[in-house]
């Protein structure tokens, strides 16, 4: 905020808060969201009864004023407001798009138990979007941008409007490759290490007591890649997650399991493959295999798609910046000449 917002130029603008809102959900307990709001322009903002008065640079004047009416949209839907719907709006509002805030934060993939699953940026908007219209999608973004959770929410979605007739969850097993057998235990204790996300995102979707009955029926299946060989799947929703840890011919594979009826959602992040010295990651090559095949569409999240810790997306956005920057392809040189062959 600058020092004199009301410098040549500010012209008053009023911004008249309809009566069936709450001005008090509207603008935050002790009007936190409306500094917060204030905190982000070169203006000053003064609330009395419902009639909010914005002082600064038109240009200005104007994001509030659509900012508002996004937020008062917002709350008509029953969705309570936060410091973090408050910010992502203002970031939708500020990038160059035709979509409303509103739509974006308040489109319900699920709900369970009180909780409803819902896109919350502009991009996982799109992802979720791509995934109703193409046949096959790709999510590819680096942590926390929501690629995985999105995708079963749509899955389970789709279960339940009885669009599909199960569901199939996979990933590689990487870390054990063919060694899979060197490794204690039953088969089950084996691979569950790798599976356990998608378990545990599973969780936070359906009633905990209807998944076993869903896994034991078949409904639901969570399997290594491995286990997809030599398959075809009809009328399924699969997700193969970690993709970047796949090689070109599992990627063929997998995708070729594709049967009638049936919907693909691929995700994975190419920053952190963990394929062995040499290996090609079959995420990194299927862009420019398939970018121009029909029904299928790529969806590309970065670290302003993050949904976790504020901090998780400034790390991300850290660690491109280094991985890009100056000296990035002598560093990536050097780690390859270190990791165990």
């Amino acid at each position: 905020m600058t020092e004199d917002p009301t410098t040549e130029g500010s012209v008053p603008h009023t911004f008249t808060v309809p009566t069936s809102i709450d001005a008090v959900a509207l603008f935050g307990p002790g009007d936190e969201f409306l500094r917060l709001v204030e905190e982000s322009f070169e203006a000053d903002i003064h609330a009395r009864g419902n009639v909010v008065t914005v002082t600064g640079p038109p240009a200005e004047a104007a994001i509030v004023e659509r900012l508002l009416d996004e937020l008062v949209a917002i709350v008509r839907t029953g969705q309570s407001l936060t410091r973090e719907t408050v910010e992502r709006s203002l970031q939708i509002l500020r990038t160059e798009t035709q979509e409303r805030p509103a739509d974006v934060l308040s489109l319900n993939i699920l709900s369970n138990r009180g909780r409803t699953i819902r896109p919350k940026t502009l991009n996982q908007k799109k992802y979720v979007d791509a995934i109703d219209k193409h046949t096959i999608v790709f999510g590819i973004g680096p942590a926390g941008t929501g690629k995985t959770y999105l995708a079963m929410a749509k899955a389970v979605q789709a279960l339940q409007a009885k669009e599909i007739n199960r569901i199939i969850l996979t990933r590689p097993a990487v870390e054990a490759g063919e060694r899979l057998g060197y490794l204690p235990g039953t088969l089950s204790e084996k691979i569950d290490p790798y599976l356990r996300p998608l378990y545990d995102a599973l969780h936070d979707m359906l009633d905990p007591e209807t998944i076993p009955k869903l896994l034991t029926s078949g409904v639901i299946e969570i399997a290594p890649l491995a286990y997809m060989r030599g398959r075809t799947l009809q009328d399924a929703f699969i997700i193969l997650d970690e993709a970047q840890n796949t090689t070109p011919e599992q990627m063929k594979m997998f995708l070729t399991r594709l049967g009638f009826g049936s919907r693909i959602v691929v995700t994975g992040d190419v920053s952190q493959v963990d394929l062995p010295s040499g290996q090609k990651s079959g995420l990194r090559v299927v862009r420019d295999i398939l970018s121009e095949v029909k029904d299928i569409h790529f969806a590309t999240l970065t670290s302003n798609d993050v949904v976790r810790h504020k901090l998780v997306g400034r790390i991300v956005a850290a660690y491109d910046a280094f991985e890009n920057g100056p000296g990035s392809a002598a560093r990536q040189g050097e780690h390859e000449r270190r990791r165990p062959r």
